[in-house]
């Protein structure tokens, strides 16, 4: 099954926007797979709602060295070639070679 791994700024996107990306995520027949990076940085930027709607949904925690999500995905996307990266960060879109999920006029998830 393939997974598709969240950033920070993805998640705060589809909080924003209202876009409920595990039923998107899930309904593709994937699994969401968040570091524990993405999940601190979510709790020090205050993002109760976004940290809410993780909590109501099914996903896995990774650890994965680095001091931030980026780093911390970049290595997860290294590793894993099939791993879709759910990212709006243009400095990590980048420099990843993985296929991404982005959001295509305000409210629909596409994989590019």
């Amino acid at each position: 099954m393939k997974q598709v791994i969240l950033d920070t700024s993805f998640i705060m996107a589809c909080t924003r926007q209202k876009i409920d990306f595990f039923e998107e995520i899930k309904h593709n027949g994937m699994d969401v797979v968040i570091p524990t990076q993405t999940i601190n940085e979510l709790k020090g930027l205050g993002a109760d709602v976004a940290l809410e709607i993780l909590e109501k949904n099914e996903f896995k925690i990774i650890n994965v060295p680095g001091k931030d999500a980026d780093t911390a995905i970049l290595k997860i996307a290294k590793k894993d070639k099939n791993a879709i990266i759910a990212t709006l960060d243009q400095g990590l879109k980048k420099k990843i070679p993985n296929s991404k999920m982005i959001i295509r006029g305000k409210k629909k998830l596409e994989i590019v």
